[in-house]
């Protein structure tokens, strides 16, 4: 019997926790151990980062090439509205929903995995799980990659390529947006255990978490393996449960 996959995954938790080398580790995992050891199928990336970049790119031209107001950060790069970073959200979903309309059966076969962090600082994850859809909703297990803000920080400075700014891998925020924007992370008073489920909009939604202080994303395979089928593998229990 085919195992089955998740529908949606949404990874979460701070910047430089470790959410990009998880997909990462999962790009790379064959197809059948993927589905058989962590139940993700074909993946579809959905990230908001790319999308944050494009705005501080496009806003830099606008600027500097054409003498026009910035339409979407300050010359500081801060969001010029709180609402930005909902829209964002809003954003994925929509993408989301034209994976949908275009291919038909898509959940057979496909996981799409949603990534994005936020700090209490614009509204923590509760104002962001506020703007997922019904369809994402209805469909969505939520894993949280752990770090405290100490660790993201360490993690993020060392990262950091100063040539690629733009990459999924390599970019990086001062210390000083570090401080202001995700010291502070409403995830514990959310959910306060290991695993379980979260109301969202008058959706059970189960999540579990994937502790990684020890930094078992850089350079222990092995360790991230093992770690990530346990949490993922209670994530699939849940996700059972009527």
């Amino acid at each position: 019997m085919t195992p089955g996959i998740f529908n949606i995954l949404l990874l979460t938790g701070r910047p430089a926790s470790g959410k990009s080398e998880v997909i990462d580790f999962l790009i790379r995992t064959s197809p059948a151990e993927r589905r058989a050891r962590f139940h993700v199928g074909k993946l579809d990336v959905l990230d908001d980062f790319p999308m944050l970049w494009t705005w501080f790119e496009e806003d830099i031209l606008l600027s500097q090439k054409f003498g026009l107001p910035r339409l979407h950060s300050d010359e500081q790069g801060y969001f010029k509205y709180p609402q930005l970073w909902h829209l964002l959200m809003e954003r994925l979903c929509l993408d989301y929903q034209k994976i949908l309309r275009d291919k038909p059966g898509y959940h057979t076969r496909s996981t799409a995995l949603i990534e994005f962090s936020r700090g209490s600082e614009h509204g923590g994850y509760q104002k962001a799980f506020a703007h997922l859809s019904e369809e994402v909703l209805q469909r969505a297990s939520i894993l949280y990659v752990n770090v405290s803000f100490t660790e993201s920080l360490r993690k993020n400075r060392r990262r950091f390529n100063p040539d690629r700014p733009d990459s999924i891998l390599e970019h990086g925020l001062s210390n000083a947006k570090m401080e202001r924007l995700y010291r502070d992370d409403d995830w514990a008073e959310l959910a306060p255990g290991e695993s379980g489920f979260l109301s969202l909009s008058g959706y059970k939604v189960p999540y579990a978490v994937f502790e990684n202080e020890d930094d078992v994303t850089t350079g222990k395979p092995d360790l991230l393996s093992a770690r990530l089928e346990t949490a993922l593998s209670t994530l699939w229990q849940l996700r059972q449960q009527p």
